[in-house]
């Protein structure tokens, strides 16, 4: 992988992602490739002795999304990651490529059809508009929406916090989801699908030297 700086502010992983183009959040498949693995060992998950916690790089992410030189979302394999600015058109023309828009009457094409009409909104709102608001329903809506953002058709726009009675907010937060066109427009690159597709596997090659095809082709997807 690329040299990387030590980075212990959201500032600091901004602009390595930026520099690298991919950045998945959490462990990847990959060792020492994860936004996890390039912090600094006090920016990452802690439990203290009264239970509570603190993790600067989960906090981080809401300020990195709108910062806006990044797009964020379930990108990696289901998991979730950040893909610069830079690299966003390429990798939305090929993940779009292999995923077009779902036909309205289909479920996916629901959930799109209401966040278009919505704009924006967290994950249990949409999970209800879409009449998913039954308890044994979350985890099969939720994996609608992970498939719709692996296909480059739902981003997190920003994180909304419950806050408590002195407004401090707590918790892990929701996401605020929208969709690509709303939030960045749609400008596709002069390369077809598949160009784009082989200049993003020969930049994954340049920043992860030591990965295998196989592993670099899951990434991308």
């Amino acid at each position: 992988m690329l040299n990387k700086k030590e980075i212990y502010s959201a500032a600091g992983l901004t602009e390595f992602i930026q520099e690298i183009g991919f950045l998945p959040l959490l462990q990847s498949g990959i060792p020492g490739y994860s936004a996890e693995d390039c912090v600094t060992e006090d920016c990452r998950y802690v439990v203290f002795p009264d239970g509570g916690w603190d993790w600067p790089l989960w906090k981080w992410k809401g300020s990195i999304v709108t910062e806006g030189s990044c797009v964020y979302g379930k990108f990696f394999n289901k998991k979730a990651g950040f893909v610069s600015r830079e690299w966003w058109d390429d990798f939305f023309n090929y993940r779009r490529s292999k995923n077009p828009v779902p036909a309205q009457d289909t479920i996916e094409g629901t959930i799109l059809t209401t966040l278009n009409e919505c704009g924006s909104l967290i994950t249990r709102e949409l999970r209800k508009a879409c009449g998913f608001d039954g308890p044994k329903l979350r985890s099969k809506f939720d994996s609608y929406v992970t498939r719709l953002q692996m296909g480059c058709h739902i981003i997190t726009e920003d994180f909304v916090y419950p806050t408590d009675k002195h407004g401090k907010e707590y918790g892990w937060g929701w996401s605020l989801l929208t969709t690509p066109e709303q939030l960045l427009g749609t400008t596709l690159p002069q390369r077809t699908p598949s160009e784009s597709y082989q200049r993003i596997k020969e930049h994954f090659h340049h920043i992860l030297p030591n990965a295998t095809d196989k592993q670099i082709e899951r990434l991308i997807g």
